[in-house]
């Protein structure tokens, strides 16, 4: 069994710990567990540095718990939050925890012996739980006083704080007993804006078992931010999203390989499962050469890959060389039917007629038609730009503004027009 807590420390994963969880993991092999709130169809990459405290514990020989919160996420929790969550249905909440459990499985291994991962959903103990019983169980073990001392919720207060959303901490609470007495769970994990309800559950355990043979413990992780102090995890147009119907594998992929140089250290302790001498060998590299951008590649394969299967990788790579220049003529010969769709999603389209083409007399013809203007606002624009040796059309430079239509239609539909760095995809109906 390996040191899961020496792991964490080297990875810079430790933020709090409760005293006695580090000889706890190494006393006997430990479950622990962690929460995933399902009030969106996936999990984001704020989620993964938590996920990745599972998987690192899980390979060090301890047994890991995913819970979804399917009776906690009816009410939200209010942790970082300015407003209170609008509630979700139980259809929709339903939905989205099968879509969470389909991507844990990517990460914990359900089918490794005694330290198998389980899944867990919380609305299962919940469901047969009175509002008296519960008061009776949970409500008297903790005062208000020590319910309002939480930062979760001393910073509500100023706007506003609902008796639902004041419970949370309890309900949270209350999983980490249940799962003690029932699954043997002696740990609780989570971001660090998670301490205040992680250790709500440890009171709760305390005061209700308590004596010699008690043991609850708990750790939290730092929040992933960027080296200027934001927080990490979003992209121009939001979440990145594990559900690649939600972020492709392309977006995912770009991602990463745009991290700032002196964020992508961090990022491959916290996101990936290199061990400290790669990744020590990564920053040495990338220093030596840092124009090749060594160590968010790294990154971005690392996890592309695992989230999106090697497949959904290669596609992602694919999609950056045809969309950023690299590709030849050869490339783009490869990409099936189904994949243009994919890579040039957000990319500016045009379906054209087979009789527009024809109509068309030659090169400078095709460009202001097919593009409809937006690439070129005439067939002045359009000339001028091919004696700049500025238009490329699938990666193959156009200089002759009178050059015959003798183009390849790739999967013959489709044509790659490039001004610059900027592409246009046109389509045939």
């Amino acid at each position: 069994m390996t040191n899961f807590i020496e792991e964490l420390r080297w990875r810079g994963m430790v933020q709090d710990m409760m005293p006695g969880t580090e000889e706890q993991l190494q006393r006997e092999m430990t479950a622990g567990y962690i929460g995933f709130d399902p009030t969106a169809a996936s999990l984001h990459i704020g989620n993964l540095a938590t996920i990745m405290l599972l998987v690192h514990l899980q390979r060090a020989g301890h047994k890991p718990f995913a819970l979804v919160g399917g009776a906690t996420g009816m009410i939200g929790d209010p942790s970082g939050k300015a407003a209170e969550r609008e509630f979700l249905s139980e259809e929709t909440l339903r939905y989205n925890q099968e879509c969470i459990k389909n991507q844990l499985s990517k990460f914990l291994d359900f089918e490794s012996g005694a330290n198998s991962a389980e899944l867990v959903n919380n609305y299962d103990w919940f469901k047969g739980i009175s509002f008296l019983e519960f008061l009776r169980e949970a409500g008297k073990n903790l005062t208000v006083n020590y319910m309002m001392a939480k930062d979760s919720v001393k910073k509500r207060l100023e706007t506003g704080i609902s008796f639902t959303e004041f419970s949370y901490q309890l309900l949270q609470g209350f999983d980490y007993y249940w799962l003690y007495k029932n699954k043997g769970v002696r740990l609780q994990m989570g971001g660090s804006d998670q301490w205040g309800n992680i250790t709500t559950g440890t009171e709760l355990i305390r005061r209700k078992e308590g004596g010699e043979e008690y043991r609850a413990f708990a750790l939290t992780t730092p929040l992933v931010t960027k080296a200027d102090g934001t927080k990490f995890g979003k992209s121009e147009s939001g979440n990145v999203w594990l559900d690649p119907g939600m972020t492709s594998p392309y977006q995912f992929y770009q991602f990463w390989i745009n991290a700032a140089d002196e964020d992508s250290g961090r990022l491959l302790r916290v996101y990936t499962l290199y061990n400290k001498e790669e990744i020590e060998e990564l920053e040495q590299q990338h220093a030596e050469a840092p124009h090749l951008r060594i160590m968010q590649k790294a990154l971005a394969k690392d996890v592309t890959t695992r989230i999106h299967s090697q497949a959904g990788y290669d596609l992602a790579v694919k999609a950056s060389e045809v969309l950023f220049g690299k590709a030849t003529i050869d490339t783009l010969r490869t990409i099936q039917a189904d994949e243009f769709g994919v890579i040039f999603e957000g990319v500016p389209q045009t379906e054209i007629e087979p009789a527009e083409v024809e109509a068309s007399k030659d090169i400078v013809d095709l460009l202001s038609v097919a593009t409809r203007g937006e690439i070129y606002a005439s067939k002045g624009e359009a000339r001028r730009a091919i004696t700049q040796n500025a238009v490329s059309i699938n990666k193959i430079k156009i200089s002759d503004p009178a050059a015959p239509l003798d183009l390849e239609w790739l999967q013959g539909r489709y044509l790659i027009v490039s001004k610059g760095k900027k592409n246009h995809l046109i389509r045939l109906k």
